[in-house]
This record gives structure tokens, C-alpha cells and sequence, in this order.
């Protein structure tokens, strides 16, 4: 015989069971599919890209994923096509117990631009688990007196699935004396007992051996059998009976140990010791024999352990009344606990990383990660709110029920803000209300957006000639506030040609330590300012640089003799004719020599070397001037040839000097007149080519006076403009030129040579050097010097200013930063006397 609780709701339910393909709905921004559980590997679940929306051909670019929950990865979506299958095998009973709604949360996310979905697949429940009783077997027993239609409890067996297939019929084998009867009281609880149809007779039957069958409603159905013994007993009286079949008790969860529940009483109708009843616990589903303890005698039922709401809201006891007859007679009653909630969880807060570190360039609106917060309460315990502390440029956004997004909200920049330390805190709304907090690091990944930078933007570098090859000359240092190889600074020269020869042929930098080198060395006659720019480059993409400028002034050093001119150059001695009638000072000759250094190193001055053996010599030659002449009347005891040996030095250290042999011949006075008669009836074509050399000079000088003029306002104007443009220079910058007074002949320091200033721009530009009115005048050695400077032949150009009035000098020098130092002169006093010679 069988018994079937099958209605038509059941019948629904068995129908949707036997689905074993999935379904998809959307509503409310969500995706829903359906998969049965034990599902192999690979098994289509849905077109989730297509139900979604999504082009199938943008998945990839689109950087499409899915981010399970809480969960292994029980699904998978393939990014090509964008379908969703099984992973791996999948337990709905592992997975949800027996919560009649087992569903795994995914969340789908598309960028370019963000997009995230909710997918929830629910997993339906198999007939994979058969019926299950507590025992093998039962043991009954029934006293013989039992008339028919008595009721006795069995324990009926339980289905690990949910739905229609945990829904049991049960049978029993055939027999003459019981049938089933299932008895439901309520939704929750349901009574399996045997009914006896027909009186039993201990001497005609002792013991029944019955098999209980319970079968789900599965397809295919499975079953689960439980052999009965029944012993009949005899003298069989009254059975105990409670007061109430069923016990209802609401718990909190958060009940102390010990506490008192419910007291359960039976009476019984026999006396005597048939009447004193034992109380036990026989069951207690779902199974937890050490959670509730029963007083024997009393039937007072206590905590025996903690409740968990979240771990089971419902217990169901089993509680018989046994009395000491013999044979002894049960009743039986059951105890129903309901468990309450409490707000005794604190919420939990997950956090999925996307995209750290995040780059300083990244927009607005940029998802940094997904965070998902839960509650094993409910009711408004388990609602949770997600706050962001402490405020900067990063939000939470709410894409979901319990699900959020961090996400960028402003600008970052490394170089301020290398790293944001966040609290994401989430609160639930119990009372008092508990929180979680969980801490996120965002480092910010760098980006080049930063060049190179020199502490100044010009530098001036002071280097002696003559140095030696691969010499270190100065180091040039850029710093970069990026990172890594965004930070990492290389050096090159801006090349560019220095007069016929590449930059490159000069100097040198290197790369990693902006170290600048001299390749060859340098010459002052040949180059005295060198300007040229070095560059900075990071590693980064793109690559940012900068430039800085070095002027490298080429200093002096006496590495130049002296050089006599023509016509006393040669080896041989030039003769000089001279009467010997002439008188004291007269001219004899005049040594012209230069050389090729400046300043102090080039500054001559002339010495007539005595003649071995001989007495005094009747000539002299001019400290600086170079002019020999007579010191004294000539006589015959003179000879009538004479050798001068002059000696012409610099004042370098160490001093170099050359020398200059003139051979005077003497000569009377008739060979004189005859000399001199001579030339007199020569053709005038010397004084006709002097008369036009003066006309010329005088042409030049007014010439010179008015150029000079012109470019006197200019320079003024021009100086007074950069003045107020140009930033000043730092401790590098060009000092101020120093001018250095003989004090043994009156005069300035002067060379000849004609100075080349190399900038920026490749120009090779002549040097000025001149004299400032603010200096003191220097000594004159005597009247005598400046009248034989007076008579100069033509040659150097120079200007000589008496000594009474004020002497001017002014300085121009070239640079590429375009920054000039003028010092004007002004001629005034109309004394003042210039003299100009030009070299013929």
C-alpha cells in the first residue's frame, strides 16, 4: 500500500523539474539564467553578451569579464563569443543547504565605456539524493491490548534535495494488522505513524517484521527502506498522554546557556508504579542531540549550547513520557522551537581590485574597483550602507543592491600625492547598528609629465688654455620629479659648427652623469668664448627634454712670444744710416713687435742688451715704445759701425722675450749733405703720396667720429632695453673684467691680435676692449715718452689722452643669452687730443 501528498501546486513544481535547459529574463537591470545542478563541464547556460546587448565582435576590445562572489569558479563565460557555460560540477545542496532558492550572483563588466551587469543563475535542484531514514531499523513496541485504530509514531525519513524531489510517498509491505497514516499539522512539520486496523494477539504473534519504503517524487524516483520490529507486549493498560501534542517555543538567538525553554507534562490513568512516568528525548531534527538538555523527571527543557538564527531557524523535538510498568507504556509530544533574529553579525565588505595602480592621466569616471557588502542578518539588520573616508578625488557609486564601485572623481597627480590611503566603512541597520571597514590602497602609476629641469638656464665656465685632452671642465645636473624610467635623465650636446669644425670635435658630454669634456686642447689666440647648448632627455614615452647654455671662456696663458715685425724680423741686421752730426734724442730706428696673447701676456717692453766689451753705448731704445735713439753726441771714438742687439719680452710668467739686431753705420757729414742733396732732386713723389695719406687720415678720422657717435646712442639704447629684460646671472654668471695699470710705463696693456668670440648662433664677432673714465690715470714715465709717442710713424692704433684729462675704456662682450655689458665713454674737453695711427 502507498500513501502521496502530490496536489496540484506539486504537480507544477514536478514539471519544472524536469527542465534541464536554461532560461534568461530580464528585469530590473538584471539577467537571469537557470542551470540544473551536477551539470558537466561545459554545459551551455546562456548567450549572456546577446541577452545583454552587447556586440559580439567588442567583447575583446571591450575588455569583457565576469566576477563571481563569494563563490569558486562554478561558471565561465567564454570573452570570444560570450557565452556562459559550467566550469565545474556544481552541488546545490554544498551550496545552499536546503534554502529553497540557491542562486549565484555574477556581475559582468564592459569598459570602453563601463558598463556592469548583474547575472543571477539559479541553480536548480536534481533528484540526485535518495530518502534517508535516522536508522536501519525501528524498534516497536505494542502491548496486545492496543485496540484497533491506535496511532504509533515512526520516524520517517529525509530528502537532502528541495521541491518536488524531496516531496515522500511511503509503503509498507503487506501485512494483515497496520497501515500508514500521515498526519500534517502544519507546514513544517509533518506526522508519519502506523495505524493498527486489527487487535494483535501476543500468543498468536509475538513479533512483526515490516519494511517501510519512502520514495521521493523525483525523476527517475529513488527510494529508502527502514525495517520495522514490532514486539507486542502484553498487558498493555494506559499510555501516557501529554497535554498538548505540540509545544510552540520563540527563542532569541542570543540566549544564554541554561536558559530555561519549556516544560512538557504527561499524565497517565493507571496507578501505582504504571503511573510514574519518565520523561527522554528521543529526536530532534535538524540533528543537534547537544544543543537542548530534558530533566528526566520533571520534563523541564533548558539551553544546553547557543543558537545561531543564521545557522538554523528551526528545531523540532521529539519528547516521550515513559511509565515504569511492565511492559512500560510512551506517549509522545513534539517541541517546536522557532530561533529569532538578532543583530549580532557584523557586515562584511569585499573589495575586487580592477585597475591599480591608477595613472595620473586616467579620466574621470574611472572604475578603480568593485566592492560588494553582505549581512548574514535579516530584516533591517541585514541592510548595509557603504560610506568612502577620508574625501578625495575617489566616490563610491551604487550599481546594485550591496554592490558599489570605486571610482575616480577628479584629477591625481604622482608627484603631489604618490599614494591614497581609503576606508570604505559599511553599517548596518540594526540596534545598535555594526559596521566593517575594509582598507584600500590606490597607488597612482606614473606618467611623463615632467621634463627634465636645470637649476638655471645659463652657465658660465672659466677654462685655461692649453688643457689637456678629455679634460673635466664642468658637470651639468637636471633633475626630474617623474619616476623610474620616466626619471631617468640622459645628456647630449645640441650640435651645431663651430666656425669650419663640428661642436663635437670640442667637447664632450656624458650621457648618465652630464659630465662636459674638453676632446682637444683649447686655444685662447684661437677661440675665446665657446657657447653651445647641452640637452636633457627622460626615458619616458614621449620623451621630454631641456636645454641649458654654457659659455666657456677660454682664459690666457703666456704661451706666445714675442714676434718682431718687419723690416727688423729677418736674421740679418737691418742697417740704419746716421749722421754724426745729429742731435741728442734723434730717432734712429724703431723695433715694432706684437704678440699673439692678451692682456698682461701680451704687453711688451723693449731693452737694449749691452755690448760685450764695449763702453757706453751712445743709444737707448724706448721701455715701451720700441724707438732707439741717441743719448748723447756721436764721436768718432763711437766707431763707425755699431751692432744693437734689443731684447723684446712680455710680462707673462714665465716671461718670453725675442730679439731684434740693428746695425748703425755712422757717417760724416759731407756724406750726409751728399745723402741728403741726393734726395732733394729726387721727383716729389713722396711728399705727394704724404700729402694724400694725410688727406686720407684726416677722411677716416671724421669717418670713425661719426660711426663711432652712431654706435655710442645705439649701444645706449640697446643696453637700456636688455637691461630691463635680461634676469641677472647666478654665481656662475661672467664677473666683471679686470683691467691691470703698468705702473713703470703709464700706459694699458694692448695686443694686436684680433680676438674671435664663438656664441650660440655659429657668428664669429670681434672683441672691443677700451678704458673706463671711473679708473685712476696711471703714471706717465716722462714728458719725454709721450712726445716720442707723438711722432709714431704709422702704425697701431691706439688712443692717448693727456694726462690731466680723463682717460675711458669701455668693454663688449657676445654672449648667447644676449645679455651686454656696456660702458659708455663720452668725449669731452675740448683739449682732449687723439691720435690715431693706422698700421701702413
Amino acid at each position: 500500500m502507498g500513501f502521496s501528498e502530490r496536489g496540484g501546486l506539486k504537480f507544477q513544481q514536478l514539471l519544472l523539474s524536469f527542465l534541464l535547459h536554461t532560461s534568461w529574463e530580464v528585469g530590473s537591470g538584471q539577467v537571469h539564467y537557470s542551470v540544473p545542478e551536477e551539470a558537466k563541464h561545459g554545459t551551455f547556460v546562456g548567450r549572456i553578451a546577446q541577452d545583454l546587448g552587447l556586440e559580439v565582435g567588442e567583447l575583446v576590445s571591450r575588455l569583457f569579464r565576469v566576477v563571481s562572489k563569494g563563490r569558486r569558479d562554478y561558471l565561465e563565460v567564454n570573452a570570444q563569443n560570450g557565452i556562459l557555460f559550467v566550469n565545474s560540477r556544481i552541488d546545490r545542496e554544498e551550496l545552499c543547504g536546503r534554502s529553497p532558492v540557491c542562486s549565484i550572483h555574477l556581475e559582468v563588466i564592459v569598459e570602453k565605456p563601463l558598463q556592469v551587469f548583474h547575472v543571477e543563475v539559479e541553480i536548480k535542484d536534481i533528484n540526485d539524493n535518495a530518502p534517508m531514514f535516522p536508522a536501519t531499523e525501528q524498534r516497536l513496541f505494542i502491548f496486545e491490548s492496543k485496540q484497533p485504530d491506535s496511532r504509533f509514531p515512526l520516524e520517517g525519513a529525509s530528502d537532502a534535495d528541495i521541491g518536488v524531489n524531496s516531496l515522500l510517498t511511503y509503503g509498507l509491505s503487506p501485512n494483515e494488522y497496520f497501515i500508514l497514516e500521515m498526519q500534517t499539522s502544519s507546514e513544517q512539520s509533518k506526522a508519519l505513524s502506523l495505524l493498527l486496523r486489527k487487535s494483535l494477539d501476543r500468543e498468536d504473534t509475538s513479533e512483526i517484521n515490516l519494511l517501510l519504503t519512502a520514495t521521493d517524487g523525483g525523476k527517475p524516483e529513488l527510494t529508502g527502506t527502514v525495517q520495522l520490529k514490532i514486539s507486542v507486549l502484553d498487558v498493555n493498560d494506559n499510555d501516557p498522554e501529554f497535554d498538548q501534542s505540540e509545544y510552540k517555543v520563540k527563542l532569541l538567538e542570543n540566549v544564554a546557556n541554561g536558559t530555561f525553554i519549556v516544560k512538557v507534562n504527561a499524565t497517565d490513568r493507571d496507578e501505582g508504579i504504571n503511573k510514574v512516568l519518565q520523561y527522554s528525548l528521543r529526536a530532534i531534527k535538524p540533528k543537534r542531540n547537544d544543543l537542548f538538555r530534558l530533566d528526566e523527571d520533571t520534563g523541564e527543557i533548558w539551553i544546553n549550547g547557543n543558537l545561531d538564527f543564521e545557522e538554523n531557524k528551526f528545531y523540532e523535538l521529539h519528547v516521550e513520557a515513559t511509565d515504569k510498568g511492565n511492559p512500560p507504556m510512551v506517549g509522545h509530544c513534539r517541541v517546536l522551537v522557532e530561533v529569532l533574529d538578532i543583530n549580532d553579525n557584523t557586515p562584511e565588505v569585499a573589495v575586487t581590485s580592477l585597475s591599480l595602480p591608477v595613472r595620473e592621466d586616467a579620466p574621470s569616471g574611472t572604475v578603480i574597483a568593485l566592492i560588494s557588502v553582505s549581512d548574514r542578518d535579516s530584516g533591517a539588520n541585514g541592510q548595509v550602507t557603504c560610506s568612502l573616508s577620508p574625501p578625495g578625488p575617489f566616490t563610491l557609486v551604487s550599481t546594485f543592491r550591496n554592490y558599489y564601485s570605486l571610482v575616480l572623481d577628479g584629477t591625481v597627480d604622482r608627484e603631489s600625492v604618490p599614494a591614497y590611503q581609503l576606508v570604505v566603512t559599511a553599517r548596518d541597520g540594526g540596534t545598535p547598528a555594526l559596521r566593517a571597514t575594509a582598507r584600500i590602497s590606490v597607488g597612482i602609476g606614473d606618467v611623463n609629465d615632467n621634463a627634465p629641469t636645470f637649476e638655471q638656464p645659463v652657465y658660465t665656465v672659466f677654462v685655461k688654455e692649453n688643457n689637456p685632452p678629455g679634460h673635466h671642465i664642468f658637470t651639468v645636473t637636471a633633475t626630474d620629479p617623474d619616476a623610474q624610467e620616466n626619471a631617468l635623465v640622459s645628456y647630449s650636446l645640441v650640435e651645431r659648427r663651430v666656425g669650419e669644425r663640428p661642436l663635437s670635435s670640442y667637447v664632450s658630454v656624458h650621457s648618465e652623469s652630464g659630465k662636459v669634456y674638453a676632446l682637444q686642447p683649447l686655444d685662447h689666440e684661437e677661440l675665446e668664448l665657446l657657447q653651445f647648448q647641452v640637452s636633457a632627455r627622460d626615458a619616458g614615452f614621449p620623451p621630454l627634454g631641456s636645454n641649458v647654455s654654457l659659455q666657456v671662456f677660454v682664459l690666457d696663458e703666456n704661451d706666445n712670444a714675442p714676434v718682431v715685425l718687419p723690416p727688423h724680423a729677418g736674421v740679418s741686421p737691418v742697417t740704419e744710416l746716421v749722421s754724426q752730426s745729429v742731435a741728442v734724442g734723434h730717432v734712429v730706428a724703431k723695433i715694432r713687435a706684437v704678440d699673439a696673447d692678451s692682456g698682461y701676456n701680451a704687453w711688451l717692453s723693449y731693452e737694449l742688451l749691452p755690448e760685450v766689451g764695449a763702453g757706453r753705448s751712445p743709444f737707448r731704445v724706448g721701455l715701451y715704445t720700441g724707438e732707439i735713439s741717441t743719448t748723447r753726441a756721436l764721436e768718432e771714438s763711437d766707431g763707425r759701425r755699431q751692432m744693437l742687439l734689443v731684447l723684446v719680452k712680455d710680462h707673462g710668467e714665465p716671461m718670453l722675450s725675442a730679439t731684434a739686431t740693428v746695425s748703425v753705420s755712422l757717417l760724416e757729414n759731407g756724406q750726409a749733405l751728399q745723402t741728403s742733396s741726393g734726395l732733394a732732386k729726387q721727383p716729389p713723389a713722396s711728399s705727394i703720396v704724404k700729402g694724400t695719406a694725410l688727406v686720407n687720415v684726416n677722411v677716416y678720422l671724421i669717418i670713425a667720429i661719426c660711426s663711432v657717435s652712431s654706435l655710442l646712442v645705439l649701444s645706449l639704447l640697446l643696453y637700456v632695453a636688455l637691461r630691463c629684460s635680461t634676469p641677472s646671472h647666478g654665481i656662475y654668471g661672467p664677473g666683471k673684467p679686470t683691467l691691470v695699470c703698468s705702473k713703470e710705463a703709464g700706459s694699458w696693456s694692448y695686443s694686436q691680435q684680433r680676438r674671435q668670440v664663438c656664441s650660440g648662433e655659429g657668428t664669429v664677432k670681434n672683441d672691443l676692449m677700451a678704458f673706463s673714465p671711473n679708473l685712476p690715470p696711471c703714471p706717465v714715465s716722462s714728458d719725454r715718452e709721450q712726445q716720442e709717442a707723438k711722432k709714431d710713424p704709422l702704425g697701431k692704433v691706439s688712443l692717448i689722452f693727456q694726462q690731466d684729462y680723463s682717460r675711458l675704456t669701455f668693454i663688449v662682450l657676445n654672449s648667447s643669452s644676449s645679455s651686454f655689458l656696456f660702458f659708455l665713454f663720452s668725449l669731452f674737453f675740448s683739449s682732449c687730443v687723439i691720435h690715431v695711427h693706422i698700421f701702413t
